[in-house]
């Protein structure tokens, strides 16, 4: 789908990841791990990648929805989308499993757009999970759910198999 904008501003698209497309989103989740690693303790495997295990589920499962974010019709980030919290286990609820925009096209409110249109075409109950080292992203997260649900509550604190997160959850249903 494409996101429609004023004129002057970057066509934003953002599609669904065909499984030709997957070694593509490998590449784009090593750059995203390369980023996280700066929050989260993961380690280079001896072939010098991240890898991304959940991967192939994207194409098996059909309760997982792999996106790509293209700017201009450049490549510029994707977003993995999987039905089930991560957090609670309750299989109704929406888990933004991971989000990416590469780093030439943040602080331009393109994240804020795709993420905005990703809720819109899921609708309903929403999760979202930040580690809490990575403020940047609470705080990027705070505004696109206030911006897109028109609330205004901050994470709660949670934690589940020994790892912390701070969680938002709001309903994206009949918004925008």
């Amino acid at each position: 789908m494409q996101i429609e904008r004023p004129d002057g501003v970057p066509s934003i698209e953002v599609v669904l990841a065909e499984a030709r497309d997957q070694p593509v989103l490998a590449n784009l989740l090593e750059l995203y791990s390369h980023d996280f690693s700066e929050f989260y303790d993961i380690d280079l495997d001896a072939a010098g990648r991240y890898g991304y295990k959940h991967l192939p589920e994207y194409w098996s499962d059909p309760g997982r929805y792999p996106l790509l974010v293209r700017v201009d019709g450049k490549l510029a980030g994707f977003v993995l989308v999987k039905r089930g919290s991560e957090v609670s286990g309750d299989p109704d609820v929406w888990d933004l499993a991971e989000f990416f925009i590469v780093r030439r096209y943040r602080r331009r409110r393109l994240g804020l757009a795709v993420a905005h249109d990703v809720w819109r075409r899921f609708p309903g109950r929403w999760e979202v999970r930040v580690m809490p080292a990575n403020q940047g992203a609470r705080l990027f997260w705070e505004r696109a759910i206030r911006e897109f649900a028109h609330e205004a509550k901050g994470p709660v604190a949670v934690e589940k198999d020994g790892t912390s997160w701070q969680l938002f959850t709001f309903d994206a249903t009949a918004r925008e």
